[in-house]
């Protein structure tokens, strides 16, 4: 009998999507149980949303005041002694499963498999390799825990409809004096979430200064989207690394990608590659980004920006 526990990622008290892509990555590897673990001071909201989902077998709180803030190092040592009784343990390769994932791994002494986008086995994984341009195959030997993350923008959401179980679980791991929350700084936004974001549009070094931004906030603010970035306007300082977009940024599948003032160099377009539709404006008709974009608009973004609002 095969069982996967999926750390559960949270947004404050409720529950990340990163995670029923998660399930929708357990299920490929058909288990014959899907349990959740949610470690946080306050579990009812994210535990009902995690049992709606279909699949999904059982929900594990684990509530304690040590958990109202995401500490890897506070999470791990909790989530390694559930895992005992498991044969796989997947969280989402966000920031947060980056962070955890890897020390559960060390925990249960095992190697973890990075950026699971397919399924070929119950022991066999391909994961994106050389910034996506190569996929690579990872076979993992029978008798070891799989510790994994799962490459969110590969899976779809796994669909509501579901009644798994709720209970309260506890946990008698250490929790290490030497790691404390001090403070989280990070921009208030009322705009959706990068990652999970169903529109998404991005500026690069074409936009030209911070001030300028403002055109692509107005837009995202009329369509609903999220804003991202290429790593050359946030090493500008236009806006902040949290909304950097690609390899060494944050690697999206919006339903729709507009970007503006992008290139579109390799490293961007790792991040942006499996995006439903790709719109790229740019002046530049050589732009590498055209060669992946679905509509390619040759122009000045500042002339094509204020007219695209104005029709919307």
């Amino acid at each position: 009998m095969s069982k996967v526990l999926i750390i559960a990622e949270l947004n404050g008290s409720a529950l990340n999507p990163s995670t029923a892509k998660c399930v929708a990555c357990a299920q490929a590897v058909s288990p014959d149980s899907i349990d959740i673990a949610v470690f946080s001071h306050q579990c009812a909201d994210a535990a009902a949303t995690a049992a709606g989902i279909t699949g999904v077998s059982r929900v594990l709180c684990i509530e304690s005041e040590a958990n109202r803030h995401p500490l890897a190092a506070v999470l791990a040592p909790q989530a390694a002694e559930l895992a005992a009784d498991y044969d796989y343990v997947f969280g989402p390769s966000t920031t947060f499963g980056k962070d955890v994932m890897p020390r559960i791994a060390a925990l249960l002494g095992v190697g973890q498999v990075s950026d699971i986008m397919s399924v070929a086995s119950p022991r066999s994984f391909a994961r994106p390799v050389y910034a996506g341009n190569a996929v690579l195959t990872v076979e993992v030997p029978e008798g070891k825990t799989i510790v994994a993350t799962v490459r969110t923008a590969s899976w779809k959401d796994a669909p509501t409809g579901g009644s798994a179980s709720v209970e309260n679980a506890s946990v008698t791991a250490e929790i290490p004096a030497h790691t404390r929350f001090v403070e989280l700084a990070s921009e208030a936004s009322e705009r959706p979430d990068l990652q999970t974001a169903k529109k998404v549009i991005s500026g690069g070094r074409g936009v030209g200064s911070s001030e300028n931004f403002d055109l692509i906030y107005q837009l995202a603010t009329k369509l609903g989207a999220g804003v991202g970035a290429s790593r050359a306007a946030v090493d500008a300082g236009y806006v902040a690394n949290d909304m950097q977009v690609g390899q060494t940024g944050k690697i999206i599948a919006p339903e729709l990608y507009i970007a503006f003032g992008i290139s579109g160099a390799i490293q961007h377009l790792t991040g942006i590659k499996d995006a439903g539709t790709i719109v790229a404006v740019n002046k530049d008709p050589e732009a590498p980004i055209f060669e992946i974009a679905d509509i390619g608009l040759v122009g000045d973004l500042f002339e094509v920006l204020p007219e695209l609002e104005q029709k919307l």
